[in-house]
């Protein structure tokens, strides 16, 4: 009896805590929740500063004391000489650098065409956009969009080039392949050209339980397949008929950009690494963006631009849940589909 009490003492204290603890996080999302959204802010740093302080840090920690003394009279002549350069050094051309690191719902969007749209007020002719590209796809419309942005960088005449680190599939290749000139390092996952659909029915389950489900539409093909009613044939063929045109489209869009790939042989669905990617003319050279950066550098002035948005509590919290949720699907994806 002692134990049953002690044990029923137990569970009263875990249920306790459990319960003011969904009560604290209750509170807080709805506090959160009535905030206003942030407003956002335009991030410009410059990465040509950031490679001179390095630099010069690195010579600081590696020189012998009599080189760093030879150093520092180089860099005074240096500076006399800056202001009779001045004005060439205000004609340089400049490298434009934007970070998109894509999610399955392409929010990011939003944050893209702020940066085009700030890149394109001030760019000069000469001038060029560096795009570092990471993403394994997701919605259409998202990444379709996302596509058209990056057309804007071309349509003014400005030249694009995107660096693949890391991935670029799917919908992240329909916005790798706009780029004059795609880059990726060797291992990066790159291609995908395919299209993907899926949805769970739980009509039996609803019948076994005698759970009646209703669905009332206007149009022979407003809804072709539902989660909860009975499919049919019919209904199938025609969903698959849409994702095929979606496709067909997503070539004939790739094949646009890079005419002289042959879109048939690598329109499959399927993902190659780097090196095989540039064998089939799914990229036009291997190299990270760290390289390509640096072989701007000095010769250009390179900037980052960011548009940022302040979040509040309750977006902080969704946020985080979303990002879970996503890392562990993109984790269990990895380990059904890995190289190595």
């Amino acid at each position: 009896m002692e134990f049953l009490y002690e044990y029923g003492l137990f569970v009263a204290k875990a249920v306790t805590i459990v319960l003011a603890f969904i009560v604290i996080v209750s509170t807080i999302v709805g506090v959160a929740s009535k905030q206003k959204p942030g407003k956002g802010h335009l991030e410009i740093t410059s990465i040509s500063d950031q490679l001179k302080d390095v630099t010069q840090y690195a010579k600081e920690v590696l020189l012998s004391k009599d080189a760093l003394k030879k150093l520092a009279k180089a860099q005074k002549k240096e500076e006399k000489a800056k202001s009779k350069e001045k004005q060439e050094d205000e004609n340089r051309s400049r490298l434009f650098v934007i970070d998109f690191k894509g999610s399955m719902d392409a929010y990011e969007v939003e944050h893209l065409r702020e940066e085009i749209t700030a890149i394109l007020c001030v760019a000069e002719k000469d001038d060029e956009v560096l795009v570092r590209l990471e993403s394994g796809g997701g919605v259409v419309h998202g990444y379709g969009l996302a596509a058209s942005q990056l057309q804007r960088i071309k349509d003014k005449g400005l030249s694009l080039t995107i660096a693949v680190d890391k991935v670029a599939a799917s919908g992240g290749y329909m916005m790798a392949c706009v780029a004059d000139k795609l880059i990726a390092s060797q291992f990066a996952y790159i291609g995908s050209i395919g299209v993907l659909a899926q949805l769970p029915n739980f009509n039996k389950l609803l019948k076994k339980n005698d759970i009646e489900f209703e669905q009332h539409t206007a149009g022979e093909f407003k809804r072709t397949l539902t989660v909860f009613g009975e499919n049919n044939d019919e209904g199938r063929a025609k969903f698959k008929e849409e994702i095929e045109e979606i496709h067909v489209l997503f070539k004939d869009f790739v094949h646009s950009q890079r005419p002289a790939m042959d879109i048939d042989k690598v329109a499959t669905g399927e993902y190659w690494p780097g090196v095989k990617a540039k064998s089939l003319g799914l990229i036009d050279d291997l190299s990270t963006s760290d390289d390509y950066i640096l072989s701007h550098h000095p010769a250009r002035e390179i900037f980052s631009v960011k548009y940022s948005v302040k979040k509040n509590v309750a977006e902080k919290l969704g946020m985080s849940a979303a990002n879970v949720v996503e890392k562990a699907f993109m984790k269990s994806w990895s380990k059904a589909r890995h190289w190595f």
